[in-house]
């Protein structure tokens, strides 16, 4: 084996193909065909969207858990641990199953460059295989077409949102991302769509000879007292129990059911609903506290609208700590929240893609929003506190990146108050 801890196998996979995104599945296929991957032992569900991917991969997985199928969940990218990747049947795998699994992925590469993310979603399938996963729900990485989760054929697969997001990768209109992303589609298998999906995606469902199912149309929710239902021609569900917060939310859990139930209709109502427990940390999450501290993961528009939508049905002032990639439309995601923020304090992204505190307060800037920059998450957050008052709240956004670092710092400061 070629390292002996997972932060040594990490450590080496970063820098193994020069380019961090390196779209395409030849490198993938040949090194699954090795493997005995380029077909799948399993089920296949595959998630694909701007945004929702990872409520919907986990609400799908926990729901074919409870109706008794042994379950994998493949997740990215990660906040704080790299395990939250892969779990099976909701747990997350060991450091020396991953290790394992990367010496297997490592031994069938000879030659080829595999990216991080590459290498990573060949181990997840490598765990799946081993570990005897009747279903497992993959989350995509990036776009779809060329995607490495893509490699797998997918059973059913759902595009849950299409967005502007990815630009510089996927093409700068809904058009062209949304026939990305439909490349996950597959001749004559249930392709999901969800709540923000263009006509274009359906018309990429019908050119590749999809089975498409369309949300509010094929399926549909609504809220009934403090629950909800979904429905279908085939199916109604009634009295579920609330998913994670955020109306955005119920659009999510309704596109995961309809993918559940493409794949296996005969999951009973109590497994649906036990699904919906599903939670993950970086959305809509709150840390409690006075002032309360929210963090959520979103990092484009249309995150930023439904974060402003869940935080505005309450009246008491928010303060954002904001940290962004460079290769992120700051203003627009800003312009989203300003209804609702009654502070900015702007903080530094390291890394090649990240920014600096000074950089992104100019940007706001220019969009009309005025920010203080810090030196540091801590000081940030110190002054957000502050601002908010014990019944305020503060939220901390923008990006994986910056959730993953606060939540680190959160965990290991015993000293807050």
């Amino acid at each position: 084996m070629r390292f002996d801890t997972l932060q040594g196998w990490l450590r080496w996979q970063e820098t193994l193909n020069p380019r961090n995104i390196d779209l395409g599945l030849d490198r993938v296929r040949r090194v699954a065909a090795r493997l005995g991957q380029d077909r799948a032992p399993f089920r296949v569900i595959t998630v694909g969207g701007t945004n929702g991917k990872g409520s919907v991969t986990s609400y799908a997985a926990a729901m074919l858990q409870a109706a008794g199928l042994r379950t994998g969940r493949y997740l990215s990218p990660h906040l704080v641990r790299y395990n939250e990747r892969i779990a099976i049947d909701g747990v997350e795998i060991d450091d020396a199953a991953l290790c394992d699994a990367f010496a297997a992925v490592d031994a069938a590469r000879g030659e080829e460059l595999l990216t991080y993310f590459e290498f990573g979603t060949l181990a997840a399938f490598e765990i799946f295989r081993r570990r005897g996963v009747e279903a497992a729900v993959l989350e995509v990485g990036l776009g779809g077409r060329l995607d490495a989760v893509n490699v797998l054929d997918a059973d059913v697969a759902v595009v849950v949102s299409v967005g502007l997001d990815h630009t510089d990768w996927l093409g700068d209109t809904v058009e062209a991302i949304a026939a990305e992303k439909a490349g996950i589609f597959r001749v004559g298998r249930p392709a999901i769509c969800g709540v923000n999906c263009p006509q274009s995606l359906l018309d990429e469902a019908g050119r590749i000879g999809a089975l498409p199912q369309q949300a509010g149309e094929d399926f549909r929710w609504d809220e009934a007292g403090g629950g909800w239902r979904w429905w279908s021609s085939s199916r109604a569900i009634d009295e579920l129990p609330r998913p994670m917060k955020g109306a955005h939310q119920l659009g999510n859990a309704a596109t995961a059911i309809a993918a559940v139930l493409a794949l296996e209709p005969g999951v009973p109502d109590t497994a649906i609903a036990a699904g919906l427990a599903a939670r993950l940390p970086g959305r809509l999450q709150s840390l409690g506290g006075a002032p309360e501290i929210i963090v959520d993961v979103g990092h484009n528009r249309d995150a930023a609208r439904a974060i402003a939508a869940a935080l505005g049905r309450e009246s008491r002032p928010v303060q954002v700590v904001l940290g962004m990639l460079a290769d992120k439309d700051a203003a627009a995601f800003a312009g989203e929240l300003a209804g609702v923020a009654a502070g900015w304090h702007a903080i530094t992204l390291e890394g090649p893609r990240g920014q600096g505190a000074e950089a992104l307060r100019e940007r706001l800037r220019a969009a009309g929003i005025e920010a203080a920059a810090h030196d540091g998450l801590a000081a940030a957050l110190q002054a957000a506190r502050a601002a908010a008052g014990q019944g305020g709240r503060v939220l901390v956004t923008g990006s994986f990146h910056t959730v993953e670092a606060f939540l680190l710092y959160w965990n290991a400061d015993a000293t807050r108050g």
